[in-house]
């Protein structure tokens, strides 16, 4: 591959992760701090709670804020491999690691015929756009464990699968990336990982599935597409509320739970709409793979009742390893989930008041960071359609598997 240029060189894309990584830690170790809430809090005060339960060998059953899969523990535990700093001291240099780590795979990944250091790039500029939360949330580990699973992809199927299933129960959403999958070995590898590590925590962890009870309870979060609906509402006289429920900062009162079950109907309809995809597609090229699971993943983002900020970091990494092949139809996607990431930091943490408040401010960058992501949404979903199934093809197909960026083979 051609690497002469600045926008071609490893050297610059190094350069450019220290420079860009350099505030963040500043902010996140508190010798600078960043405007609006500290995002800190949530790893000295809750990670560190959760930290002492979980070396008890047990999951914090009593604290509803516990809505993790069980392997989440994993990276709650972590900081103790660093004993000779604090616990949120440890946690941020190995969220740091993390992301070096991402940067990493992805520029192995843009090495070669058919592949490219966009994706790298998109990873560097994309990350810091969201501020100090990136390394404030255990998410841009899951994130690196998920790029990592994808990087595998066609040529080794059961390292993806392994990878796959670990981050699964690390906080779910990469079980999606099995989307676009067409190797049997990749499904039968999450499948035998998931029951072996599950099976392993429900043996010798106590609680290791609470987390579905206090999932399940969970209400509208004010950051949500759907709670744009009560935003605007609360200027019309509705009398519910926003207060602190299961963890995060949700509205309560008439109607809130009808847009609850219009947000996992349409999540339903989303899987609905991936099942008809894998059924008609057949143009299952190699970029094909990170493709669906960055479309599967916006789907189950906008529809879901939930957006923290953090959930960017996610899509932020998906993005970028589509980007490392140079025939992904992503790329408008991935300006717009970049884009989404700017006016996230606007919202969270700059002017999360505003949007507790909501003023007109607050529901104007609600809309807007929404509406970037449902944009990019869409035109995921359109461009992953058109890109794979051929007009006029109605009938399921043998799978096929590729080795190359544009040749398929029989699995």
């Amino acid at each position: 591959m051609e690497t002469k240029g600045t926008g071609r060189s490893p050297a610059w894309l190094l350069t450019a992760w220290g420079i860009t990584r350099a505030p963040l830690l500043l902010f996140v170790f508190r010798v600078y701090a960043f405007p609006g809430p500290d995002v800190t809090s949530d790893v000295s005060v809750i990670y560190r709670g959760w930290y002492e339960v979980l070396r008890q060998g047990t999951f914090p059953l009593d604290d509803v804020t516990w809505q993790y899969p069980p392997a989440a523990a994993l990276a709650i535990l972590s900081p103790g491999a660093l004993p000779f700093l604090s616990y949120a001291h440890a946690f941020f240099v190995l969220a740091c690691l993390a992301d070096a780590v991402v940067l990493a795979l992805l520029l192995r990944a843009g090495r070669g015929s058919g592949r490219s250091w966009r994706g790298a790039w998109v990873w560097v500029a994309g990350v810091p756009l969201l501020g100090p939360t990136v390394y404030a949330r255990y998410d841009v580990m899951v994130t690196a464990v998920a790029v990592a699973a994808l990087l595998a992809g066609v040529r080794r199927p059961r390292v993806m699968g392994a990878l796959t299933a670990l981050g699964a129960l690390l906080k779910v959403w990469p079980a999606l990336l099995l989307v676009g999958a067409v190797r049997r070995r990749a499904w039968m590898s999450a499948a035998v990982t998931a029951a072996g590590v599950a099976t392993l925590f429900a043996v010798s962890m106590p609680g290791a599935f609470a987390f579905l009870t206090f999932q399940r309870e969970r209400g509208t979060e004010v950051e949500s597409l759907g709670a744009l609906v009560f935003h605007v509402a609360r200027h019309f006289g509705w009398d519910g509320q926003v207060l602190l429920n299961y963890g995060s900062i949700e509205f309560l009162g008439p109607y809130v739970d009808r847009v609850s079950t219009a947000a996992l109907a349409l999540t339903g309809a989303s899987f609905g709409w991936l099942l008809l995809w894998r059924l008609r597609a057949r143009r299952l090229t190699a970029h094909v793979l990170a493709d669906a699971a960055l479309t599967a993943v916006l789907l189950f983002t906008v529809t879901s009742r939930v957006v923290s900020p953090q959930y960017l970091v996610w899509l932020i990494g998906l993005a970028a390893v589509c980007l490392s092949h140079r025939a992904s139809r992503m790329g408008v996607p991935a300006l717009l989930v970049v884009l989404a990431s700017f006016v996230t930091v606007l919202e969270f943490p700059l002017g999360f008041s505003h949007v507790v408040l909501s003023d007109w401010y607050g529901i104007t960058l609600l809309a807007l960071r929404n509406g970037l992501l449902v944009a990019a949404t869409v035109t995921a979903a359109r461009r992953l359609w058109r890109s794979t199934v051929p007009p006029g093809a109605a009938a399921p197909y043998p799978p096929q598997a590729t080795r190359t960026e544009g040749t398929p083979v029989p699995s």
